[in-house]
C-alpha cells in the first residue's frame, strides 16, 4: 500500500530519468528550471568601465564569515572582468524590476541612462533594489563551463518589508507572494 499522496504518485508515474552527460542539454535545462530562483544583477567595474550581469545562480555560503557565491559562465564576454574583480555587488531584484533584469542580459542596455551610485570600493550600485550585498572577492573556482565566485560580504542594504522578489522558473519571470496566514 502506497503512503504517497495521489498528486505525488501521479507526478512519479510521469517522471523520466536520464543521465545529464548523455541527455540533450535542453532536458537538463528543463529539469533545472523546475527549481525557482531569485533574480539578481551583479555589478563591478574594470578599466573599461562599469559592468553588470543578470544572474540567478546566487546563494549564501556561510554566516561566519559572511560569504555568498554566484556562478558566471566561462564563455561569457563579462566572465574575466568579474573573475578578476577585487569587489562586486549583488542586487536582489524586486518583482517590479523586470526591465532592470533585462538591461543586464546579453545585448541589454546595461548602465545606459541608469542613475547609479558607487560603493567605497568603486563598484556601481543600482538604486531601489530589494536587497544588495557589497562583496570583496574571496575565491574563484573553475567548475565545468562556469566559475564559482565567492565573495565576503562587506555591507548589506535591505529595502522595506513589503518587497516581493522577482522570480525565475521554467524559463519565465514572475513573482512570489507569501500567504497572508
Amino acid at each position: 500500500m502506497s503512503r504517497l499522496p495521489p498528486a505525488t504518485r501521479d507526478r512519479l508515474a510521469d517522471a523520466i530519468t536520464f543521465h545529464p552527460a548523455t541527455a540533450e542539454a535542453r532536458l537538463l535545462r528543463e529539469a533545472l528550471g523546475r527549481f525557482a530562483t531569485g533574480v539578481t544583477v551583479v555589478t563591478t567595474a574594470d578599466p573599461q568601465g562599469r559592468i553588470g550581469m543578470t544572474v540567478n545562480s546566487f546563494s549564501s555560503v556561510s554566516l561566519e564569515p559572511p560569504l555568498v557565491l554566484w556562478c558566471p559562465a566561462r564563455s561569457s564576454t563579462r566572465h574575466d572582468a568579474f573573475a578578476g574583480a577585487k569587489a562586486w555587488s549583488v542586487h536582489i531584484l524586486g518583482s517590479e524590476q523586470l526591465e532592470t533584469c533585462l538591461r543586464f542580459t546579453r545585448g541589454g542596455r546595461q548602465f545606459e541612462g541608469l542613475e547609479t551610485a558607487e560603493t567605497a570600493e568603486g563598484v556601481p550600485v543600482i538604486p531601489g533594489v530589494a536587497a544588495r550585498f557589497d562583496c570583496a572577492a574571496h575565491a574563484v573556482h573553475e567548475a565545468g563551463d562556469h566559475s564559482v565566485l565567492i565573495g565576503r560580504v562587506l555591507r548589506v542594504t535591505v529595502a522595506g518589508p513589503g518587497d516581493h522578489p522577482l522570480v525565475f522558473a521554467a524559463g519565465r519571470f514572475g513573482q512570489f507572494q507569501p500567504d497572508a496566514g
